[in-house]
């Protein structure tokens, strides 16, 4: 699973990071993320990089009642991201999160008593 901090990372042309998610496809680690994530990084046709990365990452739905248990998430913890949020949720069991932010990840993790990895970018 993909946050902003991600995406945002490939689009500055970080090597390493680009590095580490080819690693995980050539693993067979399949890649996703949901809907708001994009919604936070997207910004036109200008991002060669992200533009490329989105091609091999399975974008998940929001739908009104997952984006409502966000908000209520975000209630919960103090937080105040609902992208993050909304990718908690989405996240399955023994899922991996790799995020620029994994204090407040980790906090909804727990919040919402997901079984996942939270993995600093």
């Amino acid at each position: 699973m993909l946050d902003a901090g991600a995406f945002i990372a490939v689009e500055n042309n970080d090597r390493l990071m680009i590095a580490r998610l080819r690693e995980a496809q050539r693993q067979s680690r399949p890649l996703h993320t949901c809907a708001i994530v994009i919604a936070q990084v997207w910004r036109g046709a200008r991002q060669a990089n992200l533009a490329r990365l989105l091609q091999s990452v399975d974008v998940l739905p929001v739908d009104e009642p997952t984006a409502r248990a966000a908000g209520t998430l975000l209630a919960k913890t103090g937080t105040v991201d609902p992208g993050d949020a909304a990718l908690v949720l989405v996240a399955q069991n023994g899922d991996h999160i790799l995020t620029s932010d994994p204090a407040d990840i980790s906090v909804l993790v727990t919040a919402c008593g997901r079984w996942v990895a939270v993995v600093p970018c």
